[in-house]
């Protein structure tokens, strides 16, 4: 029987960034990962550090509070963060399963990269990253498919990929459950 992972999010690139993390966490088990459309309860364009990471967590909050029974749950939340004069997009994932006979959350950040002006701009008046991606590089609905690390890197590198290293870091407690977390 599949294991039964919930994710706070309807978004078909962070279901599959949960589907392969899972599978590297231990490809010997299936899982059934099942989405939850629940809000962030953060801007819809969360900037810093703080902001992203706090989306990622409130969502993985709102997915237990939902669907109480499973074996895990996961938050990921895309957001930006300034540094030195230069726009970075990176997410934070936030994973919620049993540790230790407790249910504990652990949460890790995915690598980060640079917004070319055009993005960066437009994402500093206002816009979300996918709705400033879609503008520059004349796309729809591209934060469903590769999103910018994925038009800005020619497909080398998608944004489901990017998340799922977050949400593989963020379950490395759970590989090591012997270990004091």
């Amino acid at each position: 029987m599949a294991e039964r992972w919930w994710v706070a999010s309807g978004n078909p690139v962070k279901l599959r960034a949960v589907e392969l993390a899972l599978a590297r966490f231990d490809a010997t088990k299936a899982y059934e990962v099942r989405g939850l459309k629940l809000p962030s309860g953060v801007a819809a364009q969360p900037m810093g550090e703080t902001e992203t990471r706090r989306g990622a967590k409130q969502r993985v909050q709102a997915a237990r509070k939902r669907q109480p029974v499973g074996v895990g749950w996961v938050g990921l939340e895309g957001g930006v963060v300034e540094w030195e004069g230069t726009l970075y997009g990176m997410a934070w994932a936030a994973v919620a399963a049993e540790l230790q006979g407790r249910v504990a959350l652990h949460l890790a950040r995915s690598a980060s990269f640079p917004l070319p002006l055009e993005i960066a701009e437009r994402v500093r008046a206002g816009a979300e990253l996918g709705e400033a991606d879609d503008a520059v590089f004349g796309t729809t609905l591209s934060k469903q498919g590769g999103g910018a690390v994925g038009l800005l890197s020619g497909g080398a590198l998608e944004r489901d990929e990017l998340y799922a290293t977050a949400v593989f870091l963020a379950l490395l407690p759970f590989r090591n459950p012997e270990l004091s977390w």
